[in-house]
């Protein structure tokens, strides 16, 4: 296990380290996003496939966990980042903590929480739920959040319709279509159990590969100060230090199973970047400081997809020792 956790491992700080200094250009990028979509469609049908349908059922039907994780998104951030940012008044830009607030309120993100939760071996079914549920309600609540929290006024209107539309075909409909085959790959996925941890593994390294070649190729990182950057860069992995175990704990402390404590540590301490930038550009439309408000979701996105693989390696590392669970 050791030699396969850096073999990973290095295959991740590669992908991040390409993006970084070869990001391809507008034609690769616009061949790899499908490609990134096929991905994680099949990693769905993989999953559905792969889940015996009693551990489906029972995932729909656990409604402490979901509540659970939808707290830590909508209540726990806030409480944490909000006094934060207005305590920073002082010496950080006006838009700087704005975008802080705007990081609290938004939805946990869906692909890169639920394949984490796989990969760590963790409750996947109720993962899907909640993280899919998470990113429906934050369309309508984050901007409702982020004018009661930050006084302005920039409620608008979004596409739910189309949002709701991609979760159910690139998520729901492919796991849901694996369920219906379980009877006839059940047998092969359940001897050859290495065809879901390379699936995993191989669709996250795409995942990383494109969110950090974009990051590039829009000049996020080249068109702001470097104290900001580095600044913005530390303060976010320490709430994601925090926020990961904070949620650890409590979930201990609630008694969740070791599958429930994974999939709400890795579905509690999530933010969507693909919810977050396209709200953000209609909430602070013509805001000459988007680039500043948008930092801190981009870099915590960043770490977020960095640190969650090696995280759900531990998990699984430790789920697969002698005292299981115990283990843990």
């Amino acid at each position: 296990m050791l030699k396969q956790l850096d073999t990973f491992t290095v295959l991740l700080l590669a992908a991040i380290g390409l993006a970084s200094v070869w990001p391809p250009g507008a034609p690769v990028l616009a061949l790899l996003n499908p490609l990134s979509s096929i991905g994680i469609t099949i990693l769905f049908f993989v999953h559905g496939a792969a889940l015996p349908r009693q551990a489906v059922i029972r995932g729909m039907t656990q409604w402490r966990l979901h509540l659970f994780i939808f707290s830590i998104t909508f209540i726990g951030f806030p409480i944490l980042l909000v006094p934060l940012a207005h305590l920073a008044g002082g010496w950080l830009p006006e838009p700087l903590r704005l975008g802080i607030i705007y990081l609290s309120v938004l939805p946990s993100a869906v692909s890169s929480s639920i394949a984490f939760t796989a990969m760590g071996r963790g409750n996947v079914p109720a993962a899907i739920c909640s993280a899919a549920l998470s990113n429906l309600f934050g369309l309508m609540l984050t901007p409702f959040l982020l004018a009661l929290l930050a006084h302005t006024a920039g409620q608008q209107s979004f596409d739910i319709a189309t949002a709701l539309k991609r979760i159910v075909l690139e998520l729901l409909l492919p796991f849901a279509v694996g369920q219906l085959c379980r009877p006839l790959l059940a047998d092969l996925l359940d001897k050859t159990p290495v065809i879901k941890r390379l699936t995993d593994q191989v669709v996250i390294l795409m995942v990383v590969y494109v969110a950090f070649a974009e990051s590039m190729r829009e000049g996020v990182w080249h068109d702001l100060p470097t104290q900001l950057i580095v600044g913005t860069i530390v303060f976010c992995g320490l709430v994601l230090g925090l926020v990961l175990a904070t949620t650890s704990w409590l979930s201990r402390r609630l008694h969740f199973t070791k599958g429930d404590e994974i999939a709400a540590v890795f579905c509690g301490s999530k933010k969507s970047l693909a919810s977050g930038l396209p709200m953000a550009k209609v909430l602070f439309a013509g805001n000459p400081a988007l680039g500043l408000i948008v930092l801190p979701i981009m870099c915590y996105n960043q770490l977020q997809i960095l640190i969650g693989p090696l995280i759900a390696r531990r998990y699984a590392k430790r789920l697969e020792s002698p005292s299981g669970e115990e283990a843990a």
